[in-house]
Parts: C-alpha cells; structure tokens; sequence
C-alpha cells in the first residue's frame, strides 16, 4: 500500500543559513526519506534540491500543486469525469465523453512505458500534490479565491489523473467529419480546391456504402464535450459573489476567428559555427490558448541523475521543453493524424452489433455512475466497437459512429514521455527518448554543449494503405491501420550541413521521405517558418540577441505579397490616404505602426471576402475558411475563379476589401488616421480572462484579469499572435539556451508561475512579456542564490 504523506507547519521565519535576507519556511513530511530544499527566485521560478529521484518527484508535485491549485482541481475533475458533481447537469455530456474516452489500460505498464521508473516517479508526484492538499485543507480558509467562489474543496490526486488525454493535441477527428461533410455537399474536387492540402492531393472519396445524408447529425457531440474547455457562468457562483448582469459569457471560443492551423510554434536549434560565441543555441516558443493562469510551469529538478530546468504543463511530472547539462530540446506541432471516424452498419434487430468482416458483432459495453449537482445520479452505458469509443448511435437509420484512437494505446499522455528526454546525455540518448514521445506529434529538437543539432519527428503514426484519414470510413474491415510506423523512422536530421533545424508546423518533410503514408496532408501556412528560414540564413553570424529578436520578430511575408498588389489600384479620399499609409512600409505588424493596423484589417477583409466568395453556399457553415497560403496563390495566380477577366477581377477583388477595411477601422478607431496604431485596446491587444470573469461581480472581475495591454504581430509572424485582434494565443513561454553558458538562458511565462490571484507570482510576468521581455533562467547555485526571494525545506517526519 502506498504510503499517505503527511505536512505540518513547523516554523516561518525571515532568516536563514544560505541567504539571511530570505524568509525561510520549514515542514515535516511522513515517508518522505530525506530532506529537500526548494530555492524560489524573483520571478516565481522553484529550484527543487533533493537528495532522491523520489523525494525529487514528491516535492515537484507539492509546489506545483501550491502555485495551481484550482487549476489542478479542475485538470482533475476534466480527467476524471466529474465536472456534473460540482457544475450540474450541463456538464453531464462531458462527463460521459471523458468516461467513454478514459484509459482503461494496465497502470504499470502505463507509467513504465514513459520511464523505466515510472511508476515511482509518478506516484511520487501524486503523493506530493495529496500532501499540499491534506496540509491546505487543515486552514480551508487559505484555499484560492475560487474555491470559495464556487464552494467547493479540492480533492485527493491518484496516478490515473496524470496519464489522462483530456486537453493533449490528439488528432484532427472534427476535421475529417467536416472535410467528409464538405464532399458531401460540394464533392471531392471542390474540396480539394478549397482546402490546402499537401504535399499531394490527398483521396477524399467517400465510400458509396456510407450515407452521406447522416453525416449532419451530431456525430461527435460526446467526444467534443470531452474536449472543449470548461466554462463558468453565474450559476455555478456562491450567489453573494455573482455576476448579477445580463452579460454573456466570453469563451475562448467565441472571439477566435477560424484559422485553426494558426495555432502553432517555433522552435531551432543552430550550431556554433552561425554563432558569434561558438556555442550551439536552441530557441522555443509554443503557441497555445492565453490564459491565467498560464498553461505552462516552469521547474528546475537538481537530485541524483537529474539537473534539469524548463517548462511542461504544470499537472505532468518532469520538463518537456529545457535543458540538462549536456543538451537543450524544444517541440512544435509535427501534425499527424491519430484519429478515424468509422461509421458501422447495426443490425436492425439488435442494436448493439455492427457489421464487421460480414459478421454481427456485439459491442462491448460498459456503464458508469456519474454524479451531478442537483440531481439524482446518471447511469451512463458507454460502447466500443473493435476500432474504439462509439460517440453516436442512430437506431432509426441503424448506424453507429466510432472514433479509433492511436492516443488510446499505452503511452499515450501528452508530454510525459519527457521524462526520459530529461536525462538524455547525448543526441543518440535523445533520440532513444524520441521513441517513447507517443503523443502528441511533434518536432522534436536538440542541441549540445558537443556542438551537435537534431531534429527526430515523435508522435503515433498510424499507417493507412488504403485511405486518406480524411474523411470517414465504413467499419466493416476494409479500411484498418496497417499498424503504427516506428518513430525513429519518422522524419529527422542531425547535424546538417546548412547548420541550422527550424521547424515552425510548416511541413519540413523531405522531399525523398519513404513512408508518406503515415505523414498527413493538413499543416500551417508556411510564412512563420519561412521567416525564420530567413533570418537563420543570414550570412552574419548571430547573437543571444537576434535570437530573441526573431522569437518576436513582427515581419508578416503576407504583407510582402499583397501589399505591392496595390501599387496599380486606385482609390478615393481615406483609402487612397491609407494606401499612402503603406507606402514605405517595412512590413513589421508593429504595435505602434498605423500601417500595421491598415494592412490587418485588410488581410482580415480579404480573408472574410475569401469564404464569403468562393466556398459555395451548399459549404458555408461546414468550410470554416480558406487557409491564407491558398488564398495567396490565387491572388497571385488569378484564375476564372475571380471572372472572365481574372486579373481585373483580382484587383477588383483587393481594391472591395482594401476599401471596406478602411470603412471598419473608421467605424472602429474613428476618422483620425493618426489614431489607428495596430496595438491598442479596440484593435490588436492581450486581455487575460479568468475562466470565472464573466461569473463573478465586478470588484472580483478586476481581481483576476489581466490587461488589456497593446500588441503586434498575428499569426503568420514568427512573434506569433493568433489571428484574432484580441490575442487568445501565441507564445506565453518561451526559452532560449546557450549551451556553452547554463546560467545565461533566459525565458518567460506568462502571466506568472502561480495561479492564485493572491499570489505575487500571479500577473508579475505579464507587463514584460506584453512586452517581449525576457528574464534569465539561472542554473547554477550561486547564481540561483543571487536572485532567490524564498526557501522551503521539506523534512522527513522524525527528523528535524
């Protein structure tokens, strides 16, 4: 049985052997085998000092759990299945879609799969966060605010928490029902043209034994509950503390525009030689949804075997994306497609067997209780097919939907397969680790203090012989996986000869790759990694500082293309004064530049006039948009799609949306073109919403939000923005390495490393990073020591 650990306050004081300027606090831990230290500096960063890997692991969890308490709750609750217990019945849906979609797999070979030692590290972890939680719950009055807020109590952690797939990037499932509805209504080349898919034309066939008719139903409505993030309104609030307005709740999902493929990352690595110093760089910015508290943690593990420092999402042992002290790695989204929808014939005169092989075969059925506030419990009946979860059955048209999830075999929990990147001494250790990285799929990069660069793509491939993956399939046995490609045979590199890897969720596959069946079709505009291709190839040698440059680089390449497009257009009165605005511009999507603001509002125009022209009716509501690099080439190679005319008709096409453009920013910044600057609050900014703001009365709303604050760039600029005006996503950690000198990485992560609004870590970090500011990552002790604002010393229970 394992062992519960207990704390207890012992003493807080302001003084202490190391560093008498810092306060000191101490407590006692039972099973906890030796003492450890934990070194927090100014910018909210732990530094955990253990004498074991276990006790190591121990107090990751229990600091972690002490910055992100509610976020831990909520993580637990999303992985668990019991959002209903403590919001009510509208959360009932997500509920069965986590139930339907857990993992149901053999624990220790689970947690074994991620490090030889997987089990006592992540038991160790879960202890840890049990322990802060039985110590918080002693003095209940000292939880975070939320708790308060919605009345409720965090509750213990087991294993199964930390290897759930709840919020990992899985798949492109909703994609492929939506390419599969698009061939319905508009048929396969059509789709083909409105979407960009390379390197080749993917088959987008629907099989004739598939009723296309039935794809509109809500096929996916479980497994798209499972996944959406949770939202808070006014009803879930202690009523003195309610939002008592008629205002409507704001989700992430409401103001972001829909160029899902925007959301990405940059990462490189570049050897010594392009260097100024000599020593090999390495450089990462994931770009994922803004929030408070933020999605990244930042750690740095000193024990036996382990000296590793960096960031990871807080609730997951370990560092994903750092360095040890032989070699730093970073990750972008590699997308691979790891989910299939497989429609099934059922047999009328039983539902519960579909058609497989020419045989009836019985689901598997499972039912689960489920708990939910203000109501009686709800006995869920969850199904499964050979392929995996079924998310719809229609017993009137006798067909059943299933989602096949190579997410769902061992291994599969996002990130933790880091653990044994963390340990990595070399490139060849490094891609061994590579091999274990299941999900999600990523570029993986490295660099060394040897002078080496890789790159290894990591991430499930399942092999399709037959079929695309992008759009549904019968399950009959026809179209099944022929099994998963090794990950060391995805795409990689080491050390070559242009001296640099970038990667930026473009596709970087070779040309000459073998295995293209296992590679999929979808990826991101390449503009973002095309600028940094640029910069990197500069024939100057480079800096710390054009390393941060270009992480925060505003150059849109878009705007390289389209704007002398309007050198032969012709306008009248503000928009002919806001071509001028353009004419000498450098292209950077500055926060100050009135030409940034005009050529935004532009290229959303052409964007929005895009869809709105060439999606066909029978598409609009199923086609999101048109993904920019498509739009381009046909602006740049107008066909008769813009008339009989083509060129003419392009034109007349930029110069309409150039001049509504202008019309918006009138309505929207007034008719004074010397107050159009992009960065402000009623054009490009950043405001962090709390996931209860819009809950909870306005002297709380202050209390947990952030902002706004002005910004440049957008999506398609390496200093990456998203594509919406107010930013929901982009790059709020980022770390740059010089393995040459530890002590001189620096990084960011915003908001803060707490998510208690009481906390001063909690917004500290967002002013600078608003401003792409950077703070140095301190490796060593001294250094560590110089910036220190607190120690904690953990001790075991009979010793202190």
């Amino acid at each position: 049985m394992r062992q519960v650990f207990l704390l207890s306050v012992i003493v807080l004081c302001f003084s202490c052997k190391k560093k008498e300027s810092i306060p000191t606090l101490e407590f006692t831990a039972d099973g906890l085998q030796e003492s450890v230290e934990i070194v927090r500096d100014k910018w909210g960063v732990n530094h955990i000092y253990a004498k074991n890997q276990r006790d190591l692991f121990f107090a990751q969890g229990y600091s972690a759990a002490s910055d992100r308490l509610f976020q831990f709750e909520i993580w637990r609750r999303q992985a668990t299945g019991t959002v209903a217990e403590i919001l009510g019945p509208t959360e009932l849906n997500r509920d069965i879609g986590t139930r339907l979609f857990m993992y149901r797999g053999d624990m220790t070979t689970e947690m074994n799969h991620y490090h030889d030692d997987g089990v006592e590290i992540i038991t160790a972890y879960t202890d840890g966060v049990n322990a802060y939680i039985d110590e918080i719950l002693k003095t209940p009055n000292n939880l975070p605010i939320e708790f308060k807020l919605l009345g409720i109590q965090p509750e213990k952690w087991t294993p199964e928490v930390v290897i759930s797939r709840h919020q990992g990037l899985l798949g492109n499932i909703t994609q492929e029902l939506q390419i599969g509805r698009a061939v319905a209504k508009l048929g396969e080349e059509t789709v083909k043209d409105l979407y960009w898919f390379h390197p080749k034309e993917p088959d987008l066939n629907l099989d004739p034994s598939i009723d296309s008719d039935l794809l509109s139903d809500d096929i996916l409505a479980l497994y798209n509950a499972y996944r959406k993030p949770v939202a808070f309104t006014s009803d879930h609030v202690i009523p003195e503390y309610r939002n008592t307005t008629a205002e409507e709740i704001l989700t992430f999902q409401d103001h972001l525009q829909g160029d899902s493929l925007a959301i990405g990352s940059n990462n490189w690595v570049i050897e010594g030689n392009r260097m100024v110093d000599g020593n090999t760089y390495m450089a990462n910015d994931p770009h994922r949804t803004l929030a408070t508290p933020s999605l990244r943690y930042m750690n740095h593990l000193i024990a036996p075997g382990w000296n590793v420092i960096g960031g990871g999402e807080p609730e997951i042992p370990g560092i994903s994306i750092g360095h040890n002290e032989y070699g730093a790695w970073g990750l972008t989204v590699f997308r691979t497609d790891g989910e299939d929808l497989y429609v099934y014939e059922l047999n009328p005169n039983n539902p519960s067997q579909y058609k497989y092989k020419g045989e009836w075969v019985d689901m598997t059925q499972l039912t689960e209780t489920i708990k939910v506030k203000g109501q009686e419990d709800h006995e869920a009946k969850l199904f499964y097919t050979v392929h995996g979860p079924v998310t719809y059955i229609d017993t009137e048209n006798h067909v059943a939907y299933a989602v096949r999830c190579a997410w769902l075999e061992p291994g599969g929990s996002p990130y933790l397969a880091s653990l044994r990147m963390d340990q990595s001494k070399s490139w060849d250790e490094f891609r061994n680790a590579c091999d274990y990285s299941h999900i999600p799929g990523e570029n993986m990069i490295w660099a060394d203090k040897e002078g080496n660069i890789g790159w290894q793509a990591v991430g499930i491939a399942p092999v399709r012989r037959n079929f695309s993956g992008l759009v549904p399939i019968p399950g009959d046995g026809r179209y099944e996986w022929d099994g998963y490609l090794p990950i060391i045979e995805k795409p990689n590199a080491h050390n070559p000869e242009k001296g640099y890897i970038a990667t930026a969720n473009q596709n970087v596959t070779p040309e000459d790759y073998a295995h293209w069946d296992a590679i999929g079709f979808s990826w991101s505009d390449p503009y973002r990694g095309d600028r940094v291709d640029e910069v990197l190839t500069t024939d100057k040698k480079l800096t710390m500082e054009d390393m941060k440059a270009l992480q925060t680089d505003y150059v849109s390449i878009p705007a390289r293309i389209l704007v002398p497009m309007l050198e032969k257009l012709v306008f009248e009165e503000s928009a002919a004064n806001a071509k001028e605005r353009l004419a000498d511009w450098d292209y950077k999507l500055e926060a100050n530049s009135i030409a940034a603001a005009i050529y935004v509002a532009w290229e959303n125009q052409i964007k929005k006039m895009a869809g709105e022209q060439f999606i066909p009716d029978e598409g609009k509501g199923i086609v999101p948009g048109i993904q920019p690099a498509r739009i381009m080439e046909w602006l740049k190679n107008p066909d008769d799609r813009f008339g009989p005319t083509p060129v003419l008709g392009r034109n007349e096409f930029l110069t309409h949306a150039f001049s509504a453009a202008v019309h918006d920013l009138e309505v929207s910044l007034g008719s004074n073109m010397d107050s159009w600057q992009y960065g402000q609050r009623k054009n490009k900014h950043t405001y962090l919403e709390h996931a209860l703001s819009k809950a909870v009365n306005d002297s709380l709303r202050t209390k947990l939000d952030l902002g706004p604050l002005p910004r440049g760039g957008n999506a398609y600029t390496p200093g990456s923005t998203g594509s919406n005006l107010r930013q929901s996503s982009g790059a709020t950690f980022r770390v740059i390495v010089n393995t040459g000198d530890w002590d001189a990485a620096i990084g960011t992560n915003s908001p803060g490393q707490s998510g208690d609004p009481d906390s001063p870590f909690y917004g500290n970090l967002f002013e600078s990073w608003a401003k792409d500011a950077y703070f140095p990552l301190y490796y060593s002790r001294p250094k560590i020591d110089s910036v220190a604002v607190s120690l904690t010393h953990l001790l075991p229970r009979g010793n202190h």
